[in-house]
């Protein structure tokens, strides 16, 4: 599957995630995401409901990370988990500024495709991150500006 990915090497990355999708019964699709809510590699979705999942993702992962600077005791999150009647949705931080998602369906293992996000996450840590953004003009500001 195709991914709208800029970045040098996440798009080598898709592999990584359809060897999750496969590796773990009833995983449907995986997303690679920026911690604001790009898609930076994908499998198993196409390009318009990788987009729409890497905002929730993304939206979910804030709310997990505003949930633990007020009642935790820090704003870091591990992992989100999202319990639908017939689907189960993952986000976890997968590097500084990324997050990885994954859809399954209710009959996956949950401890198994945790456990297997994590080490994915943890093999390749280094090519998952995503740099912070410039604000807009900061390549324009200079001496004399």
């Amino acid at each position: 599957m195709a991914s709208d990915v800029s970045t040098g090497h996440a798009q080598d990355l898709d592999w990584l995630l359809a060897g999750l999708v496969q590796r773990v019964p009833h995983t449907r699709s995986a997303v690679l995401l920026s911690s604001d809510g790009l898609v930076r590699s994908l499998h198993g979705l196409d390009a318009d409901s990788a987009d729409h999942m890497a905002a929730l993702a993304s939206g979910l992962y804030s709310l997990g990370r505003s949930a633990g600077a007020r009642f935790g005791d820090s704003g870091t999150v591990r992992q989100v988990v999202v319990e639908l009647d017939s689907t189960l949705l993952f986000v976890t931080t997968a590097g500084t500024g990324t997050c990885l998602a994954v859809l399954a369906g209710r009959e996956a293992d949950a401890a198994i495709l945790g456990y297997e996000m994590a080490m994915l996450v943890k093999s390749v840590r280094p090519y998952l991150v995503t740099p912070a953004r410039r604000p807009a003009g900061a390549a324009h500001d200079g001496p004399g500006r």
